[in-house]
């Protein structure tokens, strides 16, 4: 996955999203309900309901971008939560991407030093 000189974040829209919205009503779906700023440079993720297509929304300096991937067979492992839109890493977006869950237990923990001696 390629998204250039954009931030780690990634922001996810649980559940079901109309995918005949493109970049205006993907924008504004941001923008109002989910109350975050579509031109931080942030990446806006969507999944329809049957889970086979991702749209991700992000604005790259003059203008906004639209990523589409549709899956021929099989389906995304996309969250179901009881808030409207989740906060994760870029990494755990090419999990999703790839067929694994977001939420899986199994990767290693980050871990942070302050020094090596």
């Amino acid at each position: 996955m390629f998204f250039p000189g954009l931030s780690d974040q990634v922001y996810i829209a649980t559940g079901a999203t109309d995918m005949r919205k493109s970049i205006n009503g993907l924008s504004i779906l941001v923008a109002d309900q989910f109350e975050l700023n579509p031109l931080s440079g942030h990446l806006f993720c969507f999944c329809n309901r049957k889970r086979d297509i991702i749209k991700i929304l992000y604005w790259d300096r003059n203008g906004f971008c639209l990523w589409h991937k549709r899956l021929e067979k099989e389906r995304f492992h996309w969250p179901e939560n009881e808030a409207d839109v989740i906060e994760m890493q870029g990494r755990e977006l090419s999990w999703l991407l790839e067929g694994l869950r977001a939420d899986q237990c199994a990767a290693h923990r980050q871990l942070f030093y302050e020094s090596v001696l």
